[in-house]
Formats: structure tokens, sequence, C-alpha cells
């Protein structure tokens, strides 16, 4: 069974709020932005579904940067 910490794409960490017992009540990033459904069919099927993908293989990095920024008024 892969190790829910760490992306099963790269192997890096996922970065998975859910999967940090100190952090798992508020959720994870992967929350708050969009995949392609592609990237997850990309992964074999017993990789499915077992562990988040870290934000760089979920190709998400701009989504997360453009959240993080201030609102302008």
């Amino acid at each position: 069974m892969p190790d829910p910490r760490h992306c099963p794409a790269c192997g890096a960490l996922n970065q998975c709020g859910l999967a940090d017992p100190g952090s798992a009540t508020q959720g994870c990033w992967c929350f708050s932005v969009s995949i392609d459904p592609a990237i997850l069919q990309a992964l074999p099927a017993e990789l499915r579904d077992q562990a988040c993908l870290c934000p760089r293989c979920a190709q998400v990095d701009a989504q997360l940067k453009a959240a993080s920024r201030p609102a302008i008024r």
C-alpha cells in the first residue's frame, strides 16, 4: 500500500493535509483546485485513490499561487 504522505506519481511529499495527523482537521490543498481527470487516469489503476498527487504532478501550481494572492479591491 502506498504511503499516503507521498505522491504516487513521483514519490515526493504530497503536502496532503489529511495525511498529516497535525492538520487532518483542515482538509487538503486539493480541495481548492481543479485537477484534470486525464492526469488521474494516467496513474496505474492500483495507485489511484490511494494518496494525493503532489501539486507539481497534479499540475495545479498556478491555481495554488493565484489562490494565495490577496484580493485586489
